[in-house]
């Protein structure tokens, strides 16, 4: 089984799962989406997987740059906008066996081990 976090370095929230992943003793993979931003077939996936609205790095600059018709975006617009600038991406976004299973990180959430797919992972 293959956990694969996409983020950023510098993203504090990418720093705390990955150091809370360490701590689980959780085997992962990085990518850096600055770097290598997902290809428009990988948001249609993880779109499917978990919907538009969960996907959105709304506090972000470049979402709050975005027109004010953003309201009314198409999924389709929406798959575009994130495939034209990963920064739209809501960071950090988990991807178990290749379908995206959480995106953003909160320790305290109880099933997180479970939704990661790390219950009886041994590593």
């Amino acid at each position: 089984m293959t956990l694969v976090v996409y983020g950023i370095p510098t993203c504090g929230t990418c720093q705390k799962a990955l150091a809370w992943l360490d701590h689980q003793g959780a085997t992962y993979d990085i990518i850096n989406t600055k770097l290598y931003p997902p290809s428009r077939d990988t948001l249609e996936g993880w779109v499917q997987s978990l919907g538009v609205k969960p996907l959105l790095n709304t506090s972000g600059r470049v979402y709050r740059s975005l027109p004010t018709t953003k309201q009314t975006w198409t999924e389709a617009q929406w798959i575009e906008a994130l495939a034209a600038d990963a920064m739209l991406l809501k960071r950090p976004l988990f991807v178990r066996d290749g379908e995206a299973v959480m995106v953003g990180f909160r320790p305290q959430q109880p099933d997180l081990r479970q939704r990661l797919g790390l219950e009886g992972d041994d590593g």
